[in-house]
């Protein structure tokens, strides 16, 4: 376990960062053997198992990898982590002890280049975020030994020292050399795109993001006549396929000097293709919300009829698909929203039927259902649903050093 630090002054009255950095070693040593106890076997284990697949094979970084997946962010049952039972355990903890171990739970997560070694710290740049990260390691420079300027990490580094900066790596450590640049960035766009949030740690990104977004929304909305379609799915892949090919013409045109570098898709690579369980649908509802972002519906179509018609409420498939849509975590309030909101004069009937609550009204109770039904939606700040590579991952994508 090492740690990434922004600066290594010393709080008036603190420990120092030396004295936190080796007594982080010691912490983690007890948290490890504390998560590896009979205690947390029942969902440990399972996990472990699951990776090392029916071979029964699991390579060593991969499984600390998971251990400390597990420890740092992994919810037990009563929603603490297991860094949390550790720290309520511990009376004997100092503040700066706790605080430390605490910060533990938000790790970085991310690909990283080595910018410059710095005495017993290497700074990095993290590829997924484009911050910098000044680390160090808590069995001392010799972690370092065999990496590089120019090179690359893959690992999580969490907090140490909140108020300079400080973080340590947590778990395994994969190194590569300069020459892996063009895999490297690949794997980083991979995690960039396929999760936002990481890229989102860095505030410039949030509203770069939004810009972004907006920006894309508008040119849906003029190529697609509005910012909700509802289309069977064969006609809403053509259109989502040529709306990106459009969008892609449009920014080759704008850089005439790069367009030699770029194919655009022919007709057997499309751009977009719905998953199974959309493509089954009778029809699709593709909206683009400003905060929601781009979405797609299953058999949005007969939920709307149903909100057109609150008589449908009776029938099964449309009382069911409404429920699930209510249910399911996968799909948050916004088509609920769209629907009450475009059929003011039925949505209280729908619900009332639906809830078998007849002083329901969606003004005045509306909200508070879709509080109950969809907590997850609302703990955590909306977030842009583009993601903006930096520079660096940019150029590392496109072959320049």
């Amino acid at each position: 376990m090492a740690d990434a630090v922004q600066g290594t002054h010393q709080g008036a009255g603190g420990p120092s960062l030396a004295g936190l950095i080796e007594r982080s070693a010691e912490l983690k040593g007890e948290l490890v053997a504390f998560a590896q106890s009979a205690r947390f076997d029942r969902w440990l284990t399972p996990l472990l198992l699951d990776a090392a697949g029916p071979e029964r094979q699991l390579d060593e970084g991969e499984a600390i990898r998971i251990i400390d997946h597990f420890i740092l962010r992994s919810r037990l049952p009563d929603g603490s982590t297991v860094v949390d039972r550790f720290v309520a355990g511990r009376k004997d903890l100092t503040a700066a002890e706790r605080e430390m171990l605490l910060g533990w739970r938000d790790p970085v997560e991310g690909i990283f280049e080595i910018q410059r070694k710095e005495r017993d710290a290497i700074v990095l740049l993290n590829l997924v975020d484009d911050l910098e990260y000044r680390t160090y390691s808590n069995v001392g420079r010799a972690a370092f030994r065999a990496v590089s300027k120019g090179g690359f990490l893959h690992t999580c580094l969490v907090p140490i020292q909140s108020a300079d900066g400080a973080w340590l790596v947590s778990g395994a450590m994969s190194s590569y050399p300069r020459s892996s640049a063009t895999e490297i960035a690949q794997a980083a766009l991979q995690l960039a795109t396929g999760r936002p949030e990481l890229v989102f740690r860095n505030p410039r990104k949030i509203e770069q993001g939004w810009q972004r977004m907006r920006e894309d929304r508008a040119a849906f909305i003029e190529f697609c006549g509005g910012d909700e379609l509802v289309l069977p799915p064969a006609e809403a892949e053509d259109l989502l396929n040529a709306y990106y090919r459009h969008r892609q013409e449009a920014a080759v045109a704008a850089r005439p000097g790069h367009a030699r570098r770029r194919r655009l898709p022919g007709p057997d690579l499309p751009f977009f293709e719905l998953p199974g369980e959309l493509a089954d649908s009778d029809t699709i509802g593709v909206i683009y919300d400003e905060v929601d972002g781009l979405n797609f519906y299953a058999d949005y179509g007969m939920l709307r009829d149903l909100f057109a018609d609150p008589a449908r409420t009776g029938r099964g498939r449309h009382r069911d698909l409404l429920r699930t849509y209510l249910r399911e975590e996968s799909i948050g309030p916004l088509p609920i929203r769209r629907l009450a909101a475009a059929h003011p004069e039925t949505a209280d009937e729908v619900f009332r039927k639906l809830l078998r609550e007849p002083g329901f009204t969606w003004s005045e109770h509306g909200e508070a259902l879709l509080r109950r039904r969809k907590p997850w939606y609302y703990e955590s700040e909306p977030r842009p649903g583009v993601s903006v590579i930096g520079d660096r991952l940019s150029r590392l994508a496109a072959g320049r050093r």
